[in-house]
């Protein structure tokens, strides 16, 4: 336990609190979805907004874009959940064949996106200057083509439950279930313990809407 900790030797106080708040604010909203209520999102944005100066401090550029984006989608899904809600409680449906499309759509756009920001890495790091920088595949980290795969898929989680899917947990367990040692293996121990947790309540959370959706009426898709 005490090997897991020494990661966190020499990292400044402020950045080992924010971590541990934003874990917090990010189980809430993870809690919250579960429970099909509207508080996801309050409490998510509060994590995600962390998250985004934490990561890009850590130079994590695809998990950092992955939190912008869940940013902006907290304030689309809020929205559109306030439509939709009953006492903070929404209805939920099944992906349409028009859904896989758009989440075919984008989760081809954020492969190419975040693979080229990566790509590009050396002469970002390089203060956005091509003197001396050499680009190419090879200079990829192993957790980079990790975070490109799982920003992909937790894009499109992300978009299907703003859309109130129950399929966005599936994207979910995925993702959460990967990122449990990819965030070990990046030096940010709470996090990868969000992730442990996230994955446990992601699949009672699947169980949870399924059982919701079976004794409700199939809404009209839209």
């Amino acid at each position: 336990m005490t090997d897991l900790f020494a990661q966190y030797q020499g990292v400044e106080t402020h950045l080992v609190v924010l971590e541990i708040i934003g874990v917090l604010f990010g189980f809430l909203s993870v809690w919250y979805a579960k429970k099909g209520n509207i508080w996801v999102y309050p409490t998510g944005i509060i994590s995600t907004v962390l998250f985004v100066y934490l990561l890009w401090h850590y130079v994590l550029w695809g998990d950092m874009l992955i939190n912008a984006y869940y940013t902006a989608m907290s304030i689309y899904g809020w929205v559109l959940w306030a439509k939709n809600a009953h006492n903070n409680v929404i209805t939920i449906s099944r992906t349409t064949s028009r859904d896989w499309y758009i989440c075919a759509g984008l989760g081809f756009f954020s492969l190419t996106f975040v693979t080229t920001v990566y790509y590009l890495k050396p002469f970002i790091q390089n203060n956005f200057s091509m003197e001396g920088v050499a680009l190419g595949f090879e200079h990829f980290l192993p957790t980079e083509y990790v975070d490109v795969f799982t920003t992909a898929i937790f894009l499109v989680g992300m978009w299907l439950m703003a859309k109130r899917k129950i399929e966005n947990w599936i994207f979910w367990i995925v993702g959460d279930f990967i990122s449990v040692p990819l965030y070990l293996k990046k030096g940010m121990l709470f996090t990868s313990f969000q992730y442990l947790l996230f994955t446990i309540i992601a699949i009672m959370g699947y169980i949870e809407w399924k059982r919701h959706l079976r004794n409700t009426p199939a809404p009209s898709q839209k």
